[in-house]
């Protein structure tokens, strides 16, 4: 039972890991940035450019409870491995792409907003993202895209609609809240964990905040319009589901399909990123 609670309130409120690296350590130039959500919070994070000139910018939409880098290994109370961000963003930038990377509210150094809503309302830090590129002159504006990474992905999918036009948008692990805490609270918990986890309705209902069971990123991937989706899954993901991406992809309008990407575990699909870079490199250029 401690280990449900314990659980329970890293899903609220988050883990604010450190943002202890930057982008020198793979041997790029960047800019601290800040800017604002559309609600007001206080965003960080860094503007990674590819050169001078107005160009193609792609947005890093991280995971929970990550940070603008991605995931340290063994800092939570379940088994987890690290992903790095940094590999696919050098690459990005060796292919001509400004990079963005900024941490959501309640993670790493921005400002607070809780609890958690995996998408839901941190679409209002990921649209405050694009709207702060667009103030760049570096940027051009018409030529946005972004990769979302688990509860990123869902964030994506849910604040693309706010602020066409996205041109392209990478999905990694996109999960319904609801499959996800049933799952990993059945895992780490036992047969009576999924009953627990469906408990978090009620803590979230008297915070007036949106309930994880009406937690569904396929209502508005259906709404995404010219948006090229590519969605990836890991094939071994104990918490999540390939039925639940799959059905994200059909309802796309313009779903580039599911990669089926091999693992044993959640944490070993987000290694596409790094074990696929060419390929997400590929993608925005043909989309961007």
């Amino acid at each position: 039972m401690p280990k449900l609670f314990r659980l329970a309130s890293v899903m609220m409120s988050g883990l604010r890991q450190p943002v202890d690296r930057t982008p020198a350590e793979v041997g790029l130039d960047f800019e601290d940035v800040t800017f604002p959500s559309t609600d007001g919070v206080t965003l960080r994070g860094w503007f990674i450019p590819a050169g001078p000139d107005s160009g193609p910018t792609v947005v890093w939409v991280h995971g929970w409870p990550w940070n603008r880098l991605g995931n340290v290994g063994g800092r939570v109370p379940w088994p987890d491995r690290s992903v790095d961000h940094l590999p696919a963003t050098r690459a990005l930038h060796d292919a001509g792409f400004h990079v963005l990377m900024f941490d959501l509210a309640s993670h790493g150094e921005s400002g607070e907003r809780l609890p958690l809503t995996y998408g839901m309302r941190e679409k209002r830090d990921y649209v405050g993202a694009v709207r702060y590129l667009r103030t760049r002159a570096d940027v051009d504006s018409d030529r946005i895209g972004a990769i979302g990474m688990s509860a990123g992905g869902s964030t994506v999918l849910y604040g693309t609609a706010e602020c066409q036009p996205i041109r392209a948008l990478v999905a990694i692990q996109p999960t319904k809240v609801s499959i996800f805490s049933r799952n990993m609270a059945r895992s780490e918990a036992g047969p009576f964990g999924p009953a627990f986890a469906r408990m978090l309705d009620v803590v979230y209902w008297f915070r007036r905040a949106p309930l994880p069971s009406s937690h569904d990123p396929s209502v508005p991937a259906a709404g995404l319009g010219d948006t090229v989706v590519q969605y990836v899954q890991g094939t071994g993901d104990q918490w999540g589901e390939m039925s639940d991406v799959e059905h994200m992809s059909a309802v796309t309008p313009n779903s580039a399909g599911v990669i089926a990407y091999p693992s044993d575990e959640r944490y070993g699909g987000y290694q596409y990123i790094n074990t696929n870079t060419k390929d997400l490199v590929d993608f925005f250029t043909k989309h961007l």
